[in-house]
């Protein structure tokens, strides 16, 4: 049986994730939060507006509780799935954030209004008839999965790490440097002829 203490567990997790998401903007210019940093541009704005509109659908029309705005398009309108990983520049940081805290206000009113195993409907999964746990867990495993990516482009735009300002890191460029080299070393011993090859061949950017 799922209980209020599962759905009280996951809430407050879901809520956490999404600061650590936020967080990770703190501090950096309009174009490094927007800039592509990996070869499929991936974001750090870009999967901030992605999670609010994934929010605002989970919580939404999932539950026949659509978010009260125009400002998410709904889950079948094809165009808003292919500009939503993205930031035009039109839009703003604070438009973005401001619709993310929106957004979660309107999940967590959801959450708090239905019983852990209230009926909904996911027409874009294989099997679309869910409970507000299924969608629960799946929302806490995307914030979590989209805060370990934003984890990674952080520490590549200017080494800050950690999930809020209470974490950040507690060693000095040197101490990490060293990190890496003896991790480098490792790698090195267990697969000269890979290192070689990764020497020769950058990858994508």
């Amino acid at each position: 049986m799922i209980d209020d203490f599962a759905k009280n567990y996951l809430h407050d997790d879901l809520r956490e994730m999404r600061e650590v998401l936020v967080w990770k903007l703190d501090g950096l210019s309009e174009y490094d939060v927007r800039r592509p940093l990996t070869a499929t541009g991936t974001n750090l704005l870009g999967m901030v507006k992605h999670y609010a509109y994934s929010s605002a659908r989970y919580f939404g029309e999932v539950f026949d509780r659509p978010f009260p705005e125009d400002a998410v398009p709904r889950w079948d309108d094809e165009t808003a799935w292919k500009n939503e990983l993205w930031v035009a520049p039109h839009e703003t940081r604070e438009q973005i954030l401001d619709l993310y805290r929106r957004v979660a206000e309107h999940a967590d009113a959801t959450i708090e209004a239905l019983p852990v195993d209230a009926p909904g409907n996911v027409p874009w999964w294989p099997r679309p008839n869910v409970k507000l746990f299924n969608v629960m867990v799946h929302s806490l495993t995307e914030a979590a999965r989209h805060a370990g990516h934003a984890d990674i482009l952080r520490e590549r735009l200017d080494g800050a790490i950690g999930v809020g300002a209470w974490s950040e890191n507690p060693h000095d460029a040197q101490y990490w440097e060293t990190e890496r080299a003896m991790i480098e070393q490792a790698a090195r011993a267990a697969d000269p002829e890979g290192a070689d090859r990764a020497a020769s061949d950058p990858g994508p950017a």
